[in-house]
């Protein structure tokens, strides 16, 4: 920032902090009180600051940071090295030209509850006082008598700020918040957290000025016609574009179409940015492609329409390419469980668990028993009657036989061998940039437990998935490599660490094709068999007394997966759901 410019923002603090995370030790020093030359840590006291201490350590603070004198601002907070940190990055992130900071006197919790969207701590009682916050009333997760231990106490000030930056003469106003709190030299220090820099910004948050693009015109799907779909929300649409200009290489032409904005991101990717002020109109914006497929995509609306009530959700992809041809969810306006959804996958598992048993040297055609129980402590039975001695591995799969798959699994591979299978075959775990916030899936390894094995190798126990996983799971088995999901061209994809095997991806293709023939799937997949495959699976949930539904397939170049919640078998629900995405996809 050039010399001479004044540094600040808008400032504010979570007053219920203040009881749980600003009482103790900081490495500020203070003299000893009593003569000896040796120095004692200054630290924050229960007892509040007197008025006129609360009014100076806020003007004190206020104008230090206005004048661009960051090392005295620290000083004068209760945690320096983190203030420190913070007021640095701002000015190195934010970069404003100028600002200037007013204080504006005592306020309420009320107000800066207001101010952050949180709503108003309740009016303390008498056992309160125990635990008070910087009001007197309880911190955040606090009980009205969380702890006997006495703790600080401080008050709440307001302030005013405009913010300027160069080229613009447009200014950033806004009202401030910040906590005063007691030391133990008798001194006032504003209570460092990170809503200090701004009142929405908590955690590990950050906050700086970045390229800000208008909403396109209009949003078109992957053919270039106006995108259309009721679980489209302008919300996931909006977060879409964002997450996409973020990741997409840089491009030139589309940088001179850009604004900029102060911003608050959240690194992991999970919430939507948060544009506190635009410095620079962007200009209007072009119109914006996705990967999508809208005949599929209406396919996808109508098949949650049709679950009639129930929650489920769906999702298809194209396996030569990872690109996400549709999905919808049901409600179609509640969470994008398609994508963030976590919930035992069920039979649909077994695919990771074959492609496993296949790499360690079984094939299809062995001889897998099917008992009526399996062989870990606790034994676990299949969900049809009867004992199958001669089964092959591929009869196993076709008609889901959960001791087969235990039995096997528990003999042929380690404790670590599934998850390892799937991190590095199918991509699981890799944390993907699909363009929307997403979890792909989680299978932990199970050292020590042979039950916990059992339950993981038929997709119940600890493992979590939700249809985008296991969509491109089975998109992994119908290519031959795993590809990424996105929902932008162009989007990077990361690698998984090995691809499977020609022989193996063959193998499973095979046995998945003969489960949509003359196997469990062979119902909900008839007509639809040419150059296709399916596997069914049913998640058991406790304290349900329906199984989940859950079922995936692959036609051609389409690979689908869906659950349903409370839908039962594979074939009840979820598979008339996926066999209508794969019959609107025609032969792709």
């Amino acid at each position: 920032m050039r010399s001479g410019a004044k540094i600040g923002i808008i400032t504010g603090v979570s007053i219920a902090v203040l009881a749980g995370g600003g009482y103790g030790a900081y490495s500020l020093m203070g003299g000893s009180g009593s003569g000896s030359s040796e120095k004692k840590p200054r630290t924050v006291v229960a007892d509040p600051p007197s008025a006129e201490q609360a009014a100076s350590g806020a003007k004190d603070f206020l104008a230090a940071w206005a004048s661009g004198d960051i090392a005295k601002a620290a000083s004068l907070t209760d945690d320096p090295t983190a203030a420190t940190t913070a007021l640095t990055s701002f000015r190195d992130q934010v970069k404003p030209s100028a600002l200037t900071l007013t204080p504006a006197g005592p306020t309420t919790q009320q107000a800066f509850a207001s101010a952050t969207g949180t709503p108003t701590p309740a009016k303390p009682t008498a056992a309160a006082s125990a635990t008070p916050s910087a009001t007197g009333t309880p911190g955040a997760g606090e009980s009205p008598s969380a702890s006997a231990t006495p703790g600080p106490t401080g008050v709440l000030m307001g302030f005013k700020a405009r913010a300027e930056f160069e080229g613009t003469s447009r200014v950033w106003d806004y009202n401030g918040f910040l906590g005063v709190v007691k030391m133990s030299d008798n001194t006032p220090a504003v209570h460092w957290a990170p809503s200090v820099i701004h009142p929405h910004l908590s955690g590990n948050e950050t906050i700086a000025t970045q390229q800000v693009f208008a909403p396109p015109s209009t949003v078109v799907d992957r053919n270039g016609k106006p995108l259309q779909g009721a679980s489209l929300t302008p919300a996931l649409i909006s977060t879409l574009q964002d997450n996409a200009h973020k990741l997409l290489p840089p491009d030139p032409n589309k940088d001179q179409d850009a604004g900029s904005a102060v911003v608050i991101n959240d690194p992991a990717g999970k919430t939507a940015p948060d544009k506190l002020f635009t410095i620079v109109e962007p200009k209007p914006g072009k119109p914006f492609k996705v990967t999508l497929d809208n005949t599929i995509q209406a396919a996808a609306e109508k098949a949650m329409t049709d679950l009639g009530g129930k929650s489920g959700s769906i999702v298809a992809i194209e396996p030569s390419t990872g690109q996400v041809l549709a999905f919808a969810n049901a409600p179609s306006n509640g969470q994008n469980r398609a994508f963030t959804g976590m919930l035992a996958p069920g039979s649909t598992m077994k695919i990771v668990t074959s492609a496993a048993l296949l790499e360690a040297g079984v094939n299809p055609d062995t001889v897998v028993a099917c008992p009526e129980k399996s062989s870990n402590p606790v034994a676990i039975p299949n969900d049809f009657p009867g004992a199958f001695p001669n089964n092959t591995l591929q009869q196993d799969f076709m008609v889901s036989c959960n001791t087969a798959f235990i039995n096997q699994g528990l003999t042929s591979l380690k404790p670590e061998t599934l998850s390892s299978t799937a991190k590095d075959v199918f991509g699981i775990g890799l944390e993907w940039k699909t363009g929307l916030p997403n979890a792909d899936g989680k299978v932990p390894p199970t050292p020590g437990s042979k039950d916990e094995q059992a339950m993981n190798y038929i997709g119940q126990g600890k493992v979590q998935m939700n249809p985008l996983a296991i969509a491109s799971i089975t998109a992994t088995v119908q290519s031959g490599a795993f590809k990424q999901p996105i929902l932008v061209p162009g989007l990077p994809q990361q690698a998984a660490a090995r691809q499977i095997s020609p022989d193996v991806a063959a193998k499973l293709r095979a046995m998945m094709n003969a489960t949509a023939v003359g196997g469990t799937a062979s119902q909900v997949m008839a007509g639809i068999t040419d150059n296709a495959g399916a596997k069914t699976g049913s998640a058991e949930v406790a304290g349900a007394s329906t199984t989940n539904s859950w079922f995936t397939a692959f036609r051609g170049n389409i690979a689908v997966a869906a659950e349903v919640q409370g839908g039962g078998h594979g074939v009840d629900a979820a598979g008339p759901a996926v066999a209508s995405l794969l019959k609107a996809a025609g032969g792709r």
